[in-house]
């Protein structure tokens, strides 16, 4: 078969085939390109996100601790923050909370990590904290890590999961920069108050405090005295050894040594004040600070029992932790005739009416000690003392106003309150706040003023007995060497 080649299309241009050349290989070229700048620039993007996530999260990580250790700091005591600090910690909560981590294109996020930078930097400048982001904590060497911050990461000393895992958060980061932890966060310390019915008998009181200077190991950080209670509390912290034997540790042999100078130099018969007491040493309570175990100072005060029950003949009460059954502190009161007034004008004047006590001991004899009384010794977690005075002379009123502030009365929980007079036209609700971290100062004194208002009454400012749990370990650690 004759095979003819097609007549060529006489409309065709003959330059078509050389321009379509010229076409197809800059389609070709711009292809390559394309789909290797796709491949680059994704590898780049996922490089720049990647650093990009990391240092966002690490911001909003360190947002985050700040913001915890604020919280922690004033649930403790809200009254060292104003209204307009804690209002800003929250305000970064709800940010920090609400912030999209998994929608980077979300057109918040700009928005919300620069309202987070201006809380951040207020809140730093209301508490005086010099600190900053700037990709980690500003400052190498020890004396600019132990920023103030620190401070606060004491507050945490007294809860034992968020301690562990804050050591183990500051030991990486400040051995990232050659600087020890500091010593605080290590440390065993114990506190012990001891009240004695005593303020007006300076030659009782020197003779007390010399007592505890015979043993240097144990520190009296506090002496809170009240003429008109007649009554002083002092505060002593100890540092506890690890494997040391609750009966020789120092703390105890300090205290037991105050004890005994107290009932050497003080009769409870001669006493008279306007505060409530069992005996010359009225009360003893041990706390633990640091990563002491509340079990640790339970130890510790059942052997003082011992030590003043049967060495001093003088009857002991166990509350608390130190008591096998955790029997609280009122309870021993309310049954030994406590809060009763046993003369007019309200006050307390000499030695129980009888002897005989009404409850059996758990350490020393049944009867009550001539001229000593009884004492009552227990282990708990802190407790704050706060005292709120009413301009009033009526104790019925005030009366009723403590007990409707009170745990126990249907008022706040976590709070025993009482009315004791304290000079003319004053009457104070003492409260003991059992914890503070839920229950502190400011909303006692609220709840005061708002009873107060009812019966139209006027109330004034009230006022701590002791420093603050975190006051305590500060001052103990500035001492020039602690003990």
């Amino acid at each position: 078969m004759d095979i003819r080649p097609e007549p060529a299309d006489t409309n065709s241009d003959i330059f078509d085939s050389s321009l379509n050349l010229e076409d197809a290989h800059f389609k070709e070229g711009y292809d390559d390109g394309h789909s290797h700048g796709v491949a680059a620039g994704g590898e780049e993007g996922r490089q720049v996100g990647l650093k990009t996530g990391f240092e966002t999260g690490e911001e909003l990580g360190f947002y985050r601790g700040c913001v915890g250790v604020w919280n922690s700091a004033i649930r403790v005591d809200p009254t060292r923050y104003s209204t307009r600090v804690q209002k800003s910690v929250r305000t970064m909560e709800v940010l920090l909370d609400e912030y999209p981590m998994m929608e980077p294109e979300d057109e918040r996020v700009q928005e919300m990590m620069g309202d987070l930078r201006l809380k951040f930097r207020a809140i730093c400048a209301s508490l005086g904290v010099k600190l900053e982001y700037r990709g980690y904590l500003k400052g190498v060497d020890k004396k600019d890590v132990e920023f103030e911050v620190l401070e606060a990461l004491a507050l945490f000393m007294f809860e034992e999961k968020p301690v562990k895992t804050l050591n183990v958060y500051y030991s990486t980061l400040l051995q990232q920069r050659q600087v020890k932890l500091p010593k605080m966060l290590k440390m065993m310390l114990a506190c012990c108050k001891v009240y004695i019915s005593e303020s007006r008998n300076r030659s009782a009181l020197e003779t007390i405090e010399q007592a505890a200077k015979l043993f240097p190991e144990a520190a009296v950080l506090n002496k809170f005295e009240d003429e008109i209670y007649n009554r002083v509390g002092y505060t002593v912290v100890s540092r506890l050894a690890h494997k040391s034997p609750s009966d020789s540790c120092p703390l105890r042999s300090a205290v037991l040594a105050m004890v005994e100078a107290a009932f050497d130099a003080i009769d409870l018969e001669s006493h008279s004040g306007s505060h409530p007491r069992l005996g010359v040493v009225d009360h003893i309570c041990f706390h633990p600070l640091g990563q002491t175990s509340l079990n640790q100072v339970a130890a510790i005060a059942r052997t003082l029992a011992v030590g003043i029950g049967s060495g001093l003949q003088v009857p002991a009460f166990l509350y608390g932790a130190a008591h096998e059954d955790g029997r609280t502190l009122d309870s021993i009161r309310r049954e030994l005739g406590y809060f009763k007034p046993n003369a007019s004008g309200n006050l307390w004047i000499g030695g129980p009416n009888s002897q005989f006590l009404p409850l059996k001991p758990d350490k020393g004899p049944p009867l009550a000690a001539q001229g000593k009384g009884v004492i009552v010794i227990g282990a708990t977690r802190w407790v704050d003392n706060y005292n709120v005075p009413v301009y009033s002379s009526d104790i019925a009123t005030i009366r009723r106003i403590a007990k409707r502030v009170s745990g126990r009365g249907g008022g706040l929980p976590s709070v025993q309150a009482m009315a004791l007079s304290h000079g003319d036209g004053i009457i104070e609700v003492a409260c003991n706040l059992l914890d503070p971290s839920k229950v502190g100062a400011t909303s006692v004194q609220l709840e005061v003023e708002r009873l107060a208002r009812e019966e139209g009454l006027s109330v004034g400012k009230g006022y701590f007995t002791d420093f603050s749990q975190e006051d305590i370990i500060k001052r103990y650690m500035s001492l020039d060497s602690p003990p």
